[in-house]
C-alpha cells in the first residue's frame, strides 16, 4: 500500500509540474513577444538580421517621429515565391529597426489590391508596379516614409495631420538585396534632414551654362540641383571650405591657387567628402590651345600636389584605349566607325559591390585617364569603373591628333592585358600636402583613419553629348532621354557622400539566398557534358551536309549512283544521330538520378535519421532514469 501511495504521489507531482511548465512556457512566450522584442538573437552565419553600427546610429538619433508604410501586393504575388520570400526579409529588417527606435519609427503594412484606395495611394507616392502577378495583376512592392508631427500622440492624429516631407523607394528590387539596409537607412536619414544637403562646386568647365548667351546648365547639374543645394565656389578667392558643404565636386582643376589647394587639403583632413574629376583630354574645355601670349594649354587637368601626398599615381598625358568597348561614332562624311578612346563601359566594368555603381547598366566616357597607387603607400584604391584587359595606354597627344581619323588609334594596337582603374574610392589616412603651413591656426597635419576621396579620370562623361539625347514631343517641347547612366553615376556619388558618416559606413550585405551548391555543381557538370555532346552533333551535321553537297549528281548519267551514295550517307547519319540522342538522354538521366539521390539523402537525414536519433536519445534517457528509480526503490 505504501508503495502505491508513493507512485500516486509522484504521478500527481509530475502532472502538476507539467501543467506548471506549460503555463510558464505560454507566459514566457507571450511576454517575450510583447516586451522582449529587443532581446532577439541572430544565429545566421552572416548576421543578416543584425543592424550595422551605422544603421543603429541613424535609428538611435532620429529627431522627428517617422512613419514607414510597406506596400506589398500580397494577393497578386501569391504565385511569386521568390518575391514573397524577399518581402519577408524586408519586413523583418523594418521590424528590427522599429524595435530599436523606441517609438520614433512606426510601421504599417498595406496590400494595394486592384481598384482600391490603397492602389491609388501607392501610385500617388510614385511606387513602380511590376507586371506578372496572379491573373495579370500589377504587383506593388515599395516603401514610403513620412515625417510625423513631433507632438503627435495617436495614430488617428497622425493620419489627420500628414506631414509635408515624404520620400519613397519606388521598387524594392530583389537584385539590390545586398544594399537593402543601406537603401532603408538612407531613406530614414534623408527624411530626418530639415533641408537639402549643400554640395560645393569648383570647376573650370561651363557645367552651369551661360545665361547671358542662353546656354543651359548641363543636364547632370540640373539633376543635382533637384536633390542638392549646389553652391559654386570661386577658386581664386577660396581660403576655406565651410563645414556645411557635405560633398565637394572639383571638376577639371587647372592651375588652382595654392590657397585653394590648401582649402581642399584641409577639407579632406577634417573629414570632408571630396570628388575629383580630372582628364588627360577634356574635350569640353573651350580654352584656346595657344592663347594670344603664346601660352599653350593641352586641355588636361591634375591635382598633382595632393595626389602625390595621398599616394595616387595619375599621368595627365596618358589616355586609355579599349577596342572591345569602343563606341561607334558618326564621321563628317556620314560614315561611322568605332572610336577606341570613346568607351561604353557595361556592368562587367562597373563595381557590383559598391552602392554607387551596383545598379547602373552603362556609363559612356571619352579620352579617359587612369589611377594607380604609388609603391609603399598605405591607402586603398577600390575601383568603381575600370577597362577590360583588351586596353592599351597611349599618349594624349596622339588622341588629340586623331580627331579626324580615330581609326588610326588602332594602328599597331597592343593590349596591355591589364584592368585600368578609371574611377575609384581612395581610402586611408592622409597627411597634409602643406606641412609648411603647420603653424597656421586650425591646421591639421593628418586625417582620421578612414578619410575618403572619390577619383574620376574623365570629365567628358559629365557632358550631355555622351549620355543624353533630345527629341521633340508632340507639343514641340524638347524631351530628354538617357542613353547611359552617367547622370545617375554623379547623382549617386553626391547622394552617397552627402549623407552622414554613419550612412557611409553601411556597406553591401550578403544575400539571404542560400543556393544548393552541391546541386548547382552537379547541374554544371551535366550541362558541360550535354553541351559537349550537342557541339559534337552540330559538327557532324555540318560535315554530313558538306558531304551531301559533294554527292549531288553533276550529270544525269551518274544520278543513280549518286543517289545510292546519298541514301547510304543519310542512313549512316541518321543512325549516328539516334546514337548521340540516346547518349544525350543518358547524360540527362544520369544527372536527374544524381539530383534525385541527393534529394533522397537529404530527405532521409531530415525526416528519418535526425528524428530517429532524437527519439532514441529520449528513450535511452528515459530508460536510464526509470532504471535508476527502480534501483532506489528496491534499495
Amino acid at each position: 500500500m505504501s508503495m502505491t501511495r508513493v507512485h500516486s504521489r509522484r504521478r500527481l507531482v509530475l502532472l502538476a509540474a507539467l501543467v506548471l511548465l506549460a503555463v510558464v512556457f505560454v507566459a514566457i512566450t507571450l511576454g517575450s513577444s510583447r516586451w522582449l522584442r529587443l532581446g532577439r538573437i541572430d544565429l545566421t552565419s552572416d548576421r543578416l538580421y543584425t543592424l550595422t553600427p551605422g544603421t543603429a546610429h541613424i535609428v538611435d538619433n532620429l529627431r522627428a517621429p517617422l512613419k514607414l508604410t510597406l506596400y506589398f501586393s500580397e494577393h497578386a504575388a501569391r504565385d511569386l515565391p521568390q518575391l514573397r520570400t524577399y518581402e519577408q526579409r524586408v519586413r523583418e529588417m523594418l521590424q528590427e529597426m522599429v524595435a530599436r527606435s523606441h517609438g520614433r519609427l512606426r510601421l504599417q503594412f498595406v496590400d494595394p489590391v486592384p481598384y482600391s484606395d490603397d492602389e491609388v495611394s501607392a501610385e500617388g507616392y510614385g511606387l513602380t508596379p511590376i507586371n506578372g502577378g496572379s491573373n495579370g495583376e500589377r504587383v506593388f512592392f515599395g516603401l514610403v516614409g513620412n515625417t510625423l508631427p513631433a507632438n503627435a500622440d495617436s495614430e488617428s492624429e497622425n493620419e489627420e495631420r500628414l506631414p509635408g516631407n515624404t520620400l519613397s523607394i519606388p521598387l524594392l528590387d530583389p537584385s539590390r538585396e545586398t544594399f537593402l539596409e543601406y537603401d532603408i537607412a538612407k531613406l530614414l536619414y534623408e527624411l530626418d534632414q530639415p533641408s537639402k544637403p549643400h554640395v560645393g562646386l569648383i570647376t573650370s568647365l561651363p557645367v552651369e551654362g551661360n545665361p547671358v548667351i542662353g546656354e543651359q546648365p548641363w543636364t547632370v547639374m540640373r539633376q543635382l540641383g533637384q536633390q542638392f543645394d549646389v553652391k559654386a565656389l570661386d577658386a581664386s578667392k577660396l581660403t576655406r571650405i565651410d563645414s556645411d558643404i557635405k560633398a565637394l565636386l572639383v571638376i577639371h582643376p587647372k592651375h588652382l591657387p595654392a590657397d585653394a589647394l590648401y582649402a581642399i587639403d584641409q577639407y579632406v583632413l577634417r573629414g570632408g567628402h571630396l570628388v575629383v574629376f580630372v582628364d588627360p583630354v577634356a574635350e569640353m574645355d573651350n580654352t584656346p590651345f595657344v592663347d594670344s601670349n603664346g601660352n599653350t594649354d593641352d586641355h588636361n587637368s591634375d591635382l598633382a600636389k595632393l595626389f602625390e601626398t595621398w599616394g595616387v599615381q595619375y599621368d595627365p598625358q596618358k589616355v586609355v584605349l579599349d577596342r572591345s568597348r569602343a563606341l561607334r561614332i558618326e564621321l563628317a562624311d556620314s560614315s561611322s566607325m568605332s572610336h577606341p578612346a570613346m568607351l561604353g563601359l557595361g556592368q562587367q566594368e562597373l563595381s557590383h559591390d559598391d552602392v554607387i555603381t551596383a545598379s547602373l547598366q552603362r556609363i559612356n566616357i571619352s579620352s579617359a585617364g587612369y589611377f594607380d597607387l604609388s609603391p609603399g603607400t598605405t591607402s586603398r584604391l577600390q575601383p568603381l569603373m575600370q577597362s577590360t584587359t583588351d586596353a592599351e595606354v597611349v599618349p594624349s597627344q596622339r588622341v588629340r591628333e586623331s580627331i579626324n581619323n580615330p581609326g588610326g588609334l588602332l594602328d599597331n594596337y597592343k593590349p596591355d592585358n591589364n584592368h585600368y582603374v578609371i574611377a575609384a574610392r581612395l581610402r586611408g589616412t592622409f597627411a597634409s600636402a602643406f606641412p609648411e603651413r603647420a603653424k597656421l591656426a586650425g591646421h591639421l597635419g593628418v586625417s582620421g583613419d578612414n578619410a575618403e576621396v572619390i577619383l574620376v579620370a574623365d570629365t567628358d562623361l559629365l557632358s550631355d553629348r555622351l549620355w543624353v539625347s533630345y527629341t521633340q514631343s508632340l507639343l514641340g517641347q524638347p524631351q530628354l532621354s538617357a542613353l547611359a547612366n552617367n547622370g545617375d553615376f554623379v547623382t549617386n556619388i553626391a547622394d552617397n557622400l552627402s549623407g552622414s558618416s554613419a550612412l557611409l559606413s553601411i556597406h553591401g550585405r550578403v544575400s539571404s539566398q542560400r543556393p544548393f551548391t552541391r546541386v548547382l555543381a552537379l547541374q554544371s557538370a551535366a550541362d558541360q557534358k550535354y553541351l559537349a555532346k550537342k557541339q559534337e552533333l552540330q559538327r557532324e551535321l555540318a560535315v554530313t551536309r558538306s558531304r551531301l553537297s559533294e554527292l549531288q549528281p553533276a550529270k544525269a548519267a551518274r544520278a543513280d549512283t549518286a543517289s545510292a551514295e546519298q541514301r547510304a550517307e543519310i542512313e549512316q547519319f541518321l543512325r549516328r544521330q539516334l546514337a548521340i540522342n540516346k547518349e544525350l538522354r543518358d547524360v540527362q538521366h544520369q544527372f536527374n538520378a544524381e539530383i534525385d539521390a541527393l534529394g533522397l539523402r537529404l530527405k532521409f537525414i531530415n525526416i528519418v535519421l535526425v528524428p530517429s536519433l532524437v527519439t532514441l536519445f529520449g528513450l535511452l534517457y528515459g530508460w536510464r532514469r526509470s532504471r535508476r528509480s527502480r534501483r532506489r526503490v528496491s534499495g
